[in-house]
């Protein structure tokens, strides 16, 4: 399995760039969203900071990576943003040849990084960024444009300062602008169209449908 690191702000374009990969590769790319992992209200009940690495319960997205890395299902849980809470439901995902896994603070938390094979940064100006997140929290999540902008001006902007941005030297491949970025969307499917056709993937995983 090669796995598939995308960080970048919130509303940089992570999910856009993942869904256009998979698009082009059906069947052959699983993903996981590191914002799927926010900690049940049951278990953290105080989070106050949504937008640092202690909101999240990244041990257990750890041990999912190393499950589908190891050809095992795993069932990843569901955050519901409209109720900034976790679903009892799961979804189930199966292990795929490709893994991408996209958060916007996968690049700050070192018990990642030496499980991503490739680190891609989405790169968009700050501005563009908290437009796109109020456009979606609003419309897609049912937040009040003022508890967005509450919310950016007490913990998103620091974190995408001081957390996120700096980030991006940690990246091999940073695309400007998202999935609309035509030329670097190639590059990359390439590379994994590189991976696929050879077989060249590490721990000599081979999807189940090849065998």
């Amino acid at each position: 399995m090669y796995i598939i690191g995308i960080c970048g702000l919130s509303g940089s374009g992570k999910s856009s760039v993942s869904r256009a990969v998979v698009d082009r590769f059906p069947g052959k790319i699983a993903v996981l969203e590191h914002d799927m992992y926010y900690y049940a209200k049951k278990d953290k009940p105080k989070i106050k900071n949504y937008d640092h690495p202690d909101a999240l319960e990244t041990g257990l997205m750890i041990q999912h990576i190393n499950d589908l890395r190891n050809g095992r299902a795993i069932e990843r849980p569901i955050y519901d943003f409209k109720n900034s809470d976790r679903r009892t439901e799961t979804v189930t995902i199966e292990p795929h040849p490709i893994l991408i896994v996209e958060g916007l603070l996968l690049f700050n938390i070192p018990e990642i990084m030496p499980l991503l094979d490739l680190r891609i940064y989405i790169d968009v100006p700050l501005d563009k960024a908290i437009i796109r997140r109020i456009k979606r929290d609003h419309i897609d999540r049912g937040r009040t444009v003022q508890s967005i902008i509450t919310q950016y001006e007490s913990t998103v902007r620091d974190a995408a300062i001081n957390l996120v941005q700096p980030s991006r030297y940690l990246a091999d491949l940073i695309i400007p602008q998202g999935a609309t970025n035509l030329v670097a969307l190639e590059v990359l499917y390439g590379k994994i169209r590189d991976l696929l056709s050879t077989g060249n993937m590490p721990n000599g995983f081979i999807h189940k449908n090849e065998k």
